[in-house]
């Protein structure tokens, strides 16, 4: 299915969950999941605190934290059997990984679908 340009939030969210299992098959990127999306959230927090501290180092901090996080989740994915749907502009990549960081990851976890997944990995 090819993700259509603009989707309310809640429609995002569905879209999401219901394919996520299907894109996060591989141990390894399950395995990187665990690790760098609380990297990402740290690193979101961490900018926003450096931005309301006028810390700029904190902010810069937090600002590396959150690329380098998306960058190897990127790399992750590449060994995935069913590749993640292309992002069809920057508002739909800026929501889509922001909502899976935030939302469908800890949702997955939560629900133990991280762990079957694990557990059912190759």
């Amino acid at each position: 299915m090819l993700l259509a340009t603009v989707m309310k939030l809640g429609e995002l969210l569905q879209w999401q969950w219901q394919g996520y299992a299907r894109y996060h098959q591989v141990r390894s990127n399950l395995l990187l999941h665990i690790f760098l999306v609380p990297l990402f959230l740290v690193g979101n927090i961490a900018f926003v605190g450096g931005v309301v501290r006028l810390s700029w180092w904190l902010a810069l901090v937090g600002v590396v934290a959150t690329f380098v996080s998306i960058a190897l989740q990127g790399r992750g994915h590449k060994a995935e059997p069913i590749p993640p749907e292309p992002f069809t502009g920057v508002g739909n990549a800026l929501s889509r990984i922001f909502l899976e960081q935030w939302v469908t990851f800890p949702r997955f976890v939560l629900s133990v679908g991280w762990l079957r997944a694990l557990r059912s990995a190759p």
